[in-house]
């Protein structure tokens, strides 16, 4: 996995230490982690933007804000995510592969947390019933 601490290693350790809340983002293929102090990047794209890609790829990652106590994870499935029509079915992937994959690449910088989805996200999984 390429790991790209943002803007540079020191500055991302420092925060780390300081348990400073950290903007993450991991490419839904589990390839890549992009990570930032949140007052580093603000918001998901921009610091995907100030680490050299375009803005426009926001819908390849998963996006989390991540600190000692856990991972808040920004649930929206893209309308592109993988090839299944079935928007319930669509969701229900999203779902899987990200609880498969965000802790795995959490881990890879320290973090073995709880991953939570805030409430509001969570009008997804009504889509999903109860399966």
């Amino acid at each position: 996995m390429e790991i790209i601490k943002y803007p540079d290693e020191e500055k991302f350790q420092t925060a780390v230490n300081d348990d400073e809340p950290l903007l993450v983002l991991v490419s839904f293929d589990g390839e890549k982690l992009i990570a930032s102090q949140i007052d580093e990047a603000v918001e998901h794209h921009i610091l995907l933007k100030k680490s050299g890609f375009p803005d426009t790829d926001i819908n390849k990652y998963f996006r989390l804000v991540v600190d000692k106590n856990g991972a808040d994870w920004t649930f929206v499935c893209p309308e592109s995510y993988s090839s299944v029509t079935r928007k319930d079915k669509k969701i229900q992937e999203f779902f899987k592969d990200g609880m498969r994959i965000i802790p795995e690449a959490l881990k890879m910088i320290g973090y073995d947390v709880t991953i939570e989805i805030p409430k509001r996200y969570r009008r997804h999984f009504d889509l999903m019933g109860d399966q």
